[in-house]
């Protein structure tokens, strides 16, 4: 018998309230691990090709490739977000089908227990769960993807099967030719959720408008985020150095907005007794990380925020070298006299080179 989860509460990526964690014991986790490793490979070969949360062999930045694609032929999409996803689970159907893909009395006894399991909130209070299924265990994003294959994928693929998604556990485009094929097929997710003790944000969601160079008029929404990317229409150049409006993704304003806060708190100008090497050292993992993922799509709006490095990286040598104490100009000259020596020193200088700046520049 599983013993109650402890509740972790986290802010939310866009600031506005918090998200509960289950984190359950070492004992728990092994024995999750276990029922997924059993899961996983009788629901794989089921799973719709356009479902990328949480699977083997899939990424977001796969569906955001995908969704960019779709964006550029379909004029309209529909931006769904789920209200509170795996807080509002049914256990009665999330068991049903897991029993569709397994006959073992033990995977679904123990699947069972587990979206059960009260929740420790740490003051000695334990609160009972008749829905949903915890954040941070590890059987959870298997057993969210079975849920929402049933609800969503399966029905979107039988119902609409000329229209096209990306989803991404909770999070999901759908792609469509009109603003009125779009807000008939948005009314249907809406009652077909419902059916399914599911609930659309309606702050979230919203049928937005696909404009580039070629698309006349305008909507009300022209923009959306996905995966932690905000696609709207966008400044781009053709292979012939025309310039036109093309509706991509970059880096969304939160995630920027939060690499910003992240580098304003290192306070690398204060690192004086350090040597560039080592600052480097230090940082570079995380940076490599930002601009391995938001460097994938628009990179120009990545070397923005990635730009600030350099800003306390000359406020730093200002400190450390007497000869550039108040010589804002020639510590930015010495800066770029490293990178043109070892341009591999800072993860963020292969971004702001593919931006055709000067690293440096004043």
């Amino acid at each position: 018998m599983p013993p109650p989860v402890k509740a972790v509460q986290i802010p939310k990526k866009d600031g506005r309230g918090v998200r509960t964690l289950g984190v359950p014991t070492v004992a728990d986790r092994v024995a999750q691990t276990v029922v997924k490793m059993y899961l996983e490979p009788e629901v794989e070969p089921v799973f719709h090709p356009d479902s990328y949360g949480y699977r083997p062999g899939r990424s977001a930045l796969d569906a955001v490739e995908v969704c960019r694609k779709r964006c550029w032929r379909n004029d309209w999409l529909i931006d769904l977000d789920l209200q509170s996803f795996f807080d509002s689970i049914d256990h009665e159907r999330m068991l049903k089908a897991v029993a569709a893909h397994t006959d073992q009395r033990w995977v679904l006894l123990y699947v069972e227990r587990w979206l059960q399991a009260p929740l420790d909130e740490g003051n000695g209070t334990l609160v009972a769960r008749d829905r949903g299924t915890p954040q941070g265990s590890a059987i959870s994003p298997v057993l969210a993807n079975i849920y929402l294959h049933y609800a969503f994928d399966a029905w979107m693929a039988r119902e609409f099967p000329a229209i096209q998604f990306e989803r991404y556990a909770d999070d999901a485009v759908v792609h469509c030719k009109g603003e009125r094929q779009a807000r008939f097929v948005l009314g249907e997710i809406k009652a077909r959720l419902a059916d399914c003790r599911l609930e659309l944000n309606d702050d979230k969601t919203r049928v937005v408008y696909c404009k580039d160079s070629n698309r006349k008029g305008s909507h009300e929404h022209q923009r959306f985020d996905f995966l932690g990317y905000t696609f709207r229409p966008r400044r781009a150049r053709n292979g012939r150095g025309e310039r036109f409006t093309s509706f991509t993704p970059a880096i969304s304003d939160d995630a920027a907005k939060a690499i910003r806060r992240t580098i304003r708190r290192w306070r690398l100008h204060l690192w004086s007794g350090t040597s560039l090497t080592e600052i480097a050292r230090e940082i570079n993992p995380l940076v490599r990380g930002w601009v391995n993922y938001y460097g994938r799509f628009y990179p120009t709006r990545l070397a923005e925020s990635l730009r600030r490095i350099d800003e306390y990286l000359v406020r730093w040598a200002m400190r450390k070298y007497k000869r550039l104490k108040g010589r804002r100009k020639r510590a930015w000259k010495f800066l770029a006299n490293v990178f043109a020596r070892e341009p591999g020193l800072f993860a963020h200088w292969r971004v702001l080179r593919a931006d055709d700046r000067t690293v440096g520049a004043v």
